[in-house]
C-alpha cells in the first residue's frame, strides 16, 4: 500500500497546475461531503484505503475507494467505485470475500453561495448500479442516495460542515437516514484537521452513531494527503476504523 500511495503522489505532483487561487476541496477524509464543486473543466480524483473493524475478529478492507469528479459550471459529475474485502472469523477456517461494490454515478449541484448568515449549500445525488459490481456484492435493485450539504465559514481558520440525507442499499425498500456534523480547523497554509459526529438511522434497525477525526496535509494547491480514524458509540455501529488517502486535480482544458 505504501508503494502504491508513493507512486500516486509522484504522478499527482507531476500533474499539478501552478497558480491556482484556491486549494483543492475534497469530500474526504471526513464523512461530511463538501458543499464546494470542482472548478469548471477540472478533473479531480480522491483515492482512499481503510480498515473497518466490526468486531474483534471480523473486519473489512477498502482497497481502494475511488471518487472521480469533473467540474462544470456550479456542477460536478461524479463516479465512485469501491473495492473491498470482508474477513469473517469462522471455525476451522476464516472466510474472505472480495469484490466490487455497485459503482455509483451522480452529480453535485451548487444551490446557494455562502453569503452573510447563509451557508454554502449543495445537493448530491447518486445511483448505485448493480450490473457494475461483483456477484458477491450485487444488490437486487438500483440504490439511490440524496444529500443536502451545507458549509459555513466563521473565520479564515474555522468552519462547520453538515449533511442530511437518505440512502437505499438496493436490498431494503426502507431508506436509511444519514447525518453528519463536522467542525474543521485550518492550521496555517498546509494543514487541516477536523472532528465529526455522523450516523445512520433506519426503521426497524438499531441506529449507528459514530465519532471520528482526522488531519490533512496540502502538498500543493492541487494535491492533498489525509489520515483519519473513528469509532462507534452505539451498539450497532462498527467498532472502529482507520483510513489513509490521496486527492489531486488538474485542469483538463489546460494546454
Amino acid at each position: 500500500m505504501t508503494k502504491i500511495l508513493t507512486s500516486l503522489i509522484v504522478v499527482a505532483s507531476c500533474l499539478t497546475v501552478q497558480g491556482q487561487i484556491e486549494k483543492i476541496d475534497t469530500d474526504r477524509p471526513d464523512q461530511t461531503e463538501s458543499a464546494s464543486t470542482v472548478p469548471k473543466n477540472y478533473f479531480q480524483a480522491e483515492i482512499g484505503f481503510n480498515k473497518e473493524n466490526s468486531s474483534s475478529n471480523n473486519y473489512s478492507l477498502i482497497h481502494p475507494t475511488v471518487l472521480l469528479k469533473y467540474g462544470l459550471r456550479r456542477l460536478e459529475l461524479r463516479l465512485e467505485a469501491v473495492c473491498h474485502s470482508d474477513h469473517e472469523q469462522l471455525v476451522p477456517q476464516s472466510k474472505w470475500t472480495t469484490g466490487l461494490d455497485p459503482v455509483e454515478i451522480g452529480f453535485k449541484a451548487l444551490l446557494i453561495d455562502e453569503k452573510n448568515i447563509l451557508p454554502k449549500t449543495s445537493v448530491i445525488v447518486h445511483l448505485g448500479i448493480p450490473v457494475f459490481s461483483s456477484k458477491a456484492f450485487r444488490s437486487d435493485h438500483v440504490a439511490p442516495s440524496f444529500r443536502l450539504v451545507t458549509q459555513k465559514s466563521f473565520t479564515d481558520h474555522f468552519g462547520i460542515g453538515s449533511n442530511l440525507g437518505m440512502a437505499w442499499d438496493g436490498y431494503n425498500s426502507k431508506p436509511a437516514w444519514l447525518y453528519t456534523f463536522s467542525p474543521g480547523f485550518s492550521l496555517g497554509q498546509k494543514w487541516y484537521t477536523y472532528i465529526e459526529a455522523f450516523g445512520f438511522i433506519q426503521e426497524y434497525e438499531l441506529p449507528q452513531h459514530n465519532i471520528d477525526g482526522g488531519i490533512a496535509y496540502y502538498i500543493s494547491q492541487d494535491v492533498k494527503i489525509d489520515f483519519s480514524g473513528g469509532f462507534g458509540i452505539s451498539t450497532a455501529a462498527p467498532r472502529s476504523y482507520i483510513a489513509l488517502g490521496l486527492s489531486f486535480r488538474f485542469n483538463a482544458a489546460h494546454k
